[in-house]
């Protein structure tokens, strides 16, 4: 049986990060420590820290979001930094994409229970969706995978010269260094270490920001994208 854990009051931060939103942020924290925890979405620990480290923490990656692009929250599990950001940033037209279903069934209700028109649920793995996804100007995630991995799922996902941000922690650098040769193979041309949310989140949270050239994903990865929109087209004849 699990144990019951009282969610916090949401702290000032908290309104004036989230502004006309905070009701909804308010309500989605409510669902994490309800259905969130009975689900097994996030561990019942997570409770007591829910607004500082999960909601704020990822609602501040919107600083560095440009302007009314497209984003895809790859591997989004509870909505973490996907649901956040779209209650922040209104002009994003935000995919989260999670492959298993009890997730994605908790994203739609959380989806349609806040208003978020500009929130589209997919299931799927990034691998599987390549062709069939519209290419985005950003990819997101937190808590995926270690850099090299995540980027081989996100970067194949991106328009030409998109970038992919990602929620990392402490060994940031050391992770990018570790995964140069990979990154480049994928047509990465830029890494970055950011540090955002000052005066909301302490520590302030860390981004990897990698930008794509012409060809996100590499060479292989563009033979890839091109087959599935041959078969899509294909599709869409008969």
């Amino acid at each position: 049986m699990t144990e019951e854990v009282a969610l916090p009051q949401a702290p000032e931060e908290a309104r004036e990060v989230f502004g006309e939103c905070f009701p909804e942020a308010v309500r989605y924290a409510e669902l994490l420590a309800d259905a969130g925890v009975t689900r097994g979405l996030i561990g019942p620990r997570e409770v007591p820290r829910l607004w500082h480290r999960h909601l704020l923490n990822c609602a501040v990656l919107s600083e560095v979001v440009p302007e009314g692009v497209t984003v895809c929250d790859v591997g989004s599990g509870a909505g973490l930094p996907g649901i956040p950001l779209a209650l922040v940033r209104p002009d994003l037209k935000i995919t989260l994409l999670e492959p298993l279903l009890r997730r994605t069934n908790f994203l739609q209700e959380v989806v349609e229970l806040l208003g978020l028109d500009h929130v589209t649920v997919v299931r799927g793995r990034a691998e599987e969706v390549l062709g069939s996804l519209q290419p985005v100007h950003v990819v997101t995630a937190r808590a995926v995978a270690p850099l090299d991995r995540l980027a081989g799922w996100g970067v194949p996902l991106l328009r030409p010269y998109g970038e992919m941000l990602a929620l990392k922690g402490d060994t940031a650098e050391e992770e990018i260094n570790g995964a140069r040769a990979a990154l480049s193979k994928l047509g990465v041309v830029e890494t970055e270490v950011l540090h955002v949310g000052e005066g909301v989140v302490d520590p302030m949270s860390t981004v990897v920001r990698v930008v794509v050239g012409e060809s996100p994903g590499g060479v292989r990865f563009a033979a890839k994208r091109a087959k599935a929109a041959r078969t899509s087209r294909t599709r869409r004849r008969r």
